[in-house]
Order: structure tokens, then C-alpha cells, then sequence
């Protein structure tokens, strides 16, 4: 930065809710705040508002690294305060005017200078924001200062975007589960253990209680202890590939069931409200939910049972209900599953989003080598 200019801030208003979290339609609103030393002359100064998808990681292939990236990009909205836009016919270029109306001047005195500005987050289906190793999902604001024969001055923050929840959406949210285990004890142990677990519904926002009913039967001569864990899976696309980490997220554990004894155990677990929401609905990466519930036998291996959950962002007004589990934006779909499901009706796209790419691989057809971390 020069010494003629100061400072070229970006700042938002903070959204209506405890959690500052921003939805498709909501508006996004604040002010560029630019200080210089002098006075100077700017060709342009813009503040854009961009939302957009990358992932990217590498790999070695003997001597060589392949590097996969791929990004989709959701919308792109630019106002110019000074400057004139692109005679592109690009709809989402703005020239904003001052309070009086008038034109900014490009002559700018001494001292600090404050251009607010207000976006409206386009009406569409967009994923939550997101922050995972080899791949995110950001929604940024970030203007930008031009000076002839100068480098441009620069500054962002981000915001934070969850899915828009409404009664619209996929109704297997509300979908309960049900499966069944058994397993012969060898070795160190005899007979049978058996479980039988059903889950209320599929769909959880964060900060409820998950019910898990149990039916256990411990026919084998120790005692064994349900377990229960709640685990996520990142799956990244790019050129063909695809990047899978996974991570539990919380665990619990639940009383001993003696030998020879039948009992029905019930378990309420509690997800955590800053537990990451799913993603379903990004092209280019997911984030997934399971609950493992699982019988821990001494000297045998443990029958589990997996189920695949959705979790859902917390209700954004304190203290209200969340309302009936049907949400837009959070098809549901076996865990695992890389296509994305139907997700009703969408608004049309921005002209200056492009079309979106190609859907991911199919899962299972793709292995999981070890690859480096790195960002380049």
C-alpha cells in the first residue's frame, strides 16, 4: 500500500440472528471505508460480492505430482462507486451514486471516505459455507481500489452462509430407520449377541437430541456395552478423482448388558450446535453424517451397525421451535452416494454463473491413496 492511501477497509452489518448467519434472500449490507494521506485521483474503486466452490489436492505419482483442482462458482455481483462497468451487458454490474444522487467523484480529498453498499443474496440453492482440508465453500465480499500506474489496493471478509430450511424440501428427512445384527461369539467367548436399532427419523438439526431405541440381547457368556458415534465423511471431486476424509465427531457410551440378559436400551445423543451442517448439494464436494452404533464384546470383533444421517443448521430465531424436519436443499440419499439428488424447484441461475460441472464419479469406483495436503 502506498503512502497516499492508508487503508481500504470492508465491513457488513452483522445479520439479525445470535448466530450472524446469512440465507439465500437476505440482505447483506455495509461499508467501504478508504483513507489516504493526500489528495489523490482513482480510476475505479468496486466492492463485489462473490460465492463460489474450489477444491483442490495433490498426489505423487512416482517422481510426479499431479495436482487435481476443480470450482464452481454460484454468483458474482460487482458496484462500482467510481468507475464505469463493463459494457458486456453483464446484469450484476452496478454504478452506485451518493446519497444525494450524484456520481462519486474520482478526486479524492484527505482524510477518510465511507461508501456504503447492499447486496441481496440471490434467490437460489447455494451450499453452506465450508472449510474442510482439501476443499471450501466461500461467500466473500471484497472490494478494490485501481490507481493509474499503481497496484491495486485490496481487502475482503467473509460470511457466513447456511441453506435456507423450509417446508418444501424432501420429505426423507423424516424417514425413520431400522436394522438388525447378530453375531456368533468364537474363541474366548460363546453364544450369540443380537441388536436391533431404530432411528426416529433421518433428519436432525443441530442442538437436538438424536433417539436411538435398542434392543439388545446378550445370549454369550461376558457382559458387552453399547457404544454410539457420530462420524462425518468429506468427499472432494476433481478431474476424474476423487479425496475422502473422514473424522468422529463425538462418541458416547452406554451402560453394561450382563451375559445371558435381554434389555431395551434407549439413548438420546446430543448434537452439538456447532456441529458442521451437511452438504448435499455442492457438485464438487460433500459433507456427510453417520451414527455408528455398535456392541463392544472383549476378544471378538464388534457387530456394528451404521446409519446415514442429515444434519441440518439450527433454527436462525432464538428460541423458537425448530419447525416440521422438512428441509429444501438437504435431499436425502444413502450415504456415500456422489450424485446429488433432486433439490425441487431452483430459481434460475445469474447470467454470469456457469453452467455447473459434471457430476462426480460414481462411489466406489475410486480408491483412497494417501496424498499430501497441500494448497498451491
Amino acid at each position: 500500500m502506498s503512502n497516499t492511501v492508508k487503508s481500504l477497509t470492508v465491513n457488513y452489518n452483522p445479520a439479525s440472528n445470535e448466530q450472524n448467519t446469512f440465507t439465500s434472500g437476505d440482505c447483506v449490507s455495509g461499508e467501504v471505508t478508504l483513507e489516504v494521506a493526500k489528495e489523490c485521483k482513482i480510476n475505479s474503486l468496486l466492492i463485489q460480492f462473490k460465492g463460489k466452490a474450489r477444491v483442490m489436492w495433490s498426489e505423487r505419482h512416482g517422481q510426479t505430482t499431479v495436482v487435481y483442482h476443480s470450482k464452481d462458482k454460484y454468483f458474482s455481483i460487482k458496484h462500482f462507486f467510481v468507475g464505469e462497468k463493463k459494457d458486456n451487458g453483464d446484469d450484476n454490474e452496478t454504478l452506485l451514486t451518493n446519497q444525494l444522487g450524484n456520481p462519486y467523484s474520482n478526486v479524492v480529498a484527505p482524510g477518510s471516505h465511507v461508501y456504503p453498499f447492499s447486496f441481496q443474496i440471490p434467490p437460489q440453492d447455494m451450499p453452506s459455507s465450508f472449510d474442510g482440508d482439501f476443499g471450501k465453500i466461500v461467500y466473500a465480499l471484497k472490494a478494490k481500489l485501481s490507481r493509474s500506474m499503481r497496484v491495486p489496493t485490496k481487502d475482503s471478509t467473509k460470511i457466513n452462509f447456511v441453506t435456507k430450511a423450509d417446508l418444501t424440501g424432501d420429505p426423507g428427512l423424516m424417514e425413520p430407520q431400522h436394522e438388525s445384527k447378530d453375531k456368533k461369539m468364537k474363541f474366548f467367548n460363546s453364544g450369540t449377541v443380537a441388536m436391533d436399532v431404530n432411528l426416529e427419523k433421518t433428519g436432525f438439526f443441530q442442538g437436538e437430541g438424536l433417539k436411538v431405541m435398542a434392543c439388545i440381547q446378550n445370549n454369550s457368556s461376558r457382559e458387552i456395552k453399547p457404544k454410539y458415534c457420530v462420524y462425518r465423511k468429506h468427499s472432494f471431486f476433481a478431474q476424474g478423482n476423487r479425496r475422502v476424509s473422514t473424522k468422529d465427531l463425538y462418541k458416547e457410551v452406554g451402560e453394561p448388558i450382563p451375559p445371558s440378559s435381554n434389555q431395551n436400551v434407549t439413548r438420546v445423543l446430543s448434537i452439538p450446535l456447532d456441529v458442521e451442517s451437511s452438504i448435499l448439494n455442492c457438485s464438487i464436494l460433500k459433507a456427510e453424517h453417520r451414527l455408528r452404533v455398535y456392541l463392544d464384546v472383549k476378544y471378538a470383533s464388534d457387530p456394528v451397525i451404521k446409519f446415514p444421517i442429515v444434519i441440518l443448521p439450527a433454527p436462525k430465531v432464538p428460541g423458537v421451535e425448530a419447525p416440521p424436519l422438512v428441509a429444501s436443499g438437504f435431499g436425502f440419499e444413502p450415504f456415500g452416494n456422489t450424485y446429488p439428488p433432486a433439490w425441487g424447484m431452483v430459481p434460475p441461475q445469474p447470467p454470469s454463473a456457469p453452467q455447473p460441472s459434471d457430476p462426480p464419479p460414481a462411489y466406489g469406483t475410486w480408491d483412497a491413496p494417501s496424498f499430501d495436503k497441500s494448497w498451491k
